[in-house]
C-alpha cells in the first residue's frame, strides 16, 4: 500500500510540473486560487439541526467555488489547496470547539484511501493547525451515499462506525461535507455509544438547504 500511495504522490507532482496550473475555483492559468476565488472561501457559519440532539456548525455552503475546490482537493489530489480552505475550518473549529475537547474526524474508508492515497481530512486540519486522534473506524461496508435520499442515507450508514473507548469528556467530530448529515450523525452516535459525555459536530461545508430538508439553518455572524 505505501508503494502505491508514494507512486500516487509522485505522479500528482508531475504533472504539477508538467501542466499549467490553473485556479481549481474559476479556471484562470498559472494560479492555484485566483484572489477573487480566495475571497469567495471566507467563511460564512451557519448552525443547523441534522436529527433531533445533532447540530452540525459549519464553514461554508458546499457551492460554487467552495464546492470545486474542495472537489479538486479531494478527488484531483491538489492538496495544495488545503491551505486557502484552512482559515475557514479552523474559524469554525475556534467557534464550535470548547477549550480541552478532544477532536476527531468522520474515518476515511479503505477503498477512498487506496484511490486517493490520503485522507482529506488529515490535511485540512493539519493545514489548520488542529491535532486530532482517530477514534473512529468503519466497521461495516456502506453503499456510495450519493443518490440516495434522507432516509435511504440513514439506513445505508446506520452502525458503520465504532469508537475506540472515549470514558468522558467533549469529543469534537469534523467531516469536510455534509449533504443531509446520516454520516455525521452516526458518527455522533458511536462516539457517544463509546463514552463520550458530549459530542460536537462540526463540518468545513454543507450543501445548500432545499425545501426538503429537515432542520432548521441559523447564520452565525463572525
Amino acid at each position: 500500500m505505501s508503494f502505491r500511495v508514494t507512486l500516487s504522490a509522485s505522479l500528482r507532482d508531475a504533472l504539477t510540473f508538467w501542466l499549467p496550473v490553473a485556479c481549481a475555483g474559476c479556471g484562470v492559468v498559472d494560479t492555484d486560487l485566483c484572489s477573487g476565488c480566495r475571497h469567495a472561501l471566507a467563511p460564512r457559519i451557519i448552525r443547523r439541526v441534522i436529527e433531533p440532539g445533532v447540530t452540525v456548525t459549519s464553514a461554508l455552503a458546499f457551492d460554487g467555488v467552495a464546492a470545486r475546490v474542495v472537489r479538486a482537493l479531494k478527488e484531483e489530489g491538489r492538496t495544495s489547496l488545503a491551505r486557502e480552505l484552512a482559515p475557514a475550518l479552523d474559524a469554525v473549529l475556534r467557534l464550535a470547539v470548547p477549550a480541552g475537547a478532544r477532536v476527531t474526524t468522520v474515518p476515511t474508508t479503505r477503498a477512498a484511501f487506496r484511490r486517493r492515497g490520503f485522507r482529506p481530512l488529515d490535511v485540512l486540519l493539519r493545514r489548520a493547525g488542529w491535532r486530532h486522534e482517530r477514534l473512529l473506524r468503519v466497521v461495516r461496508t456502506t453503499d456510495d451515499q450519493r443518490g440516495l435520499g434522507r432516509r435511504a442515507r440513514r439506513e445505508n450508514v446506520g452502525g458503520a462506525f465504532a469508537s475506540r473507548p472515549v470514558r468522558g469528556g467533549v469529543v469534537a467530530v469534523v467531516d469536510d461535507v455534509v449533504t443531509t448529515g446520516a454520516t455525521l450523525a452516526e458518527a455522533v452516535r458511536a462516539l457517544r455509544a463509546a463514552g463520550a459525555d458530549e459530542v460536537i459536530a462540526v463540518a468545513l461545508t454543507h450543501t445548500p438547504r432545499r425545501r426538503s430538508f429537515e432542520g432548521e439553518s441559523r447564520v452565525i455572524e463572525t
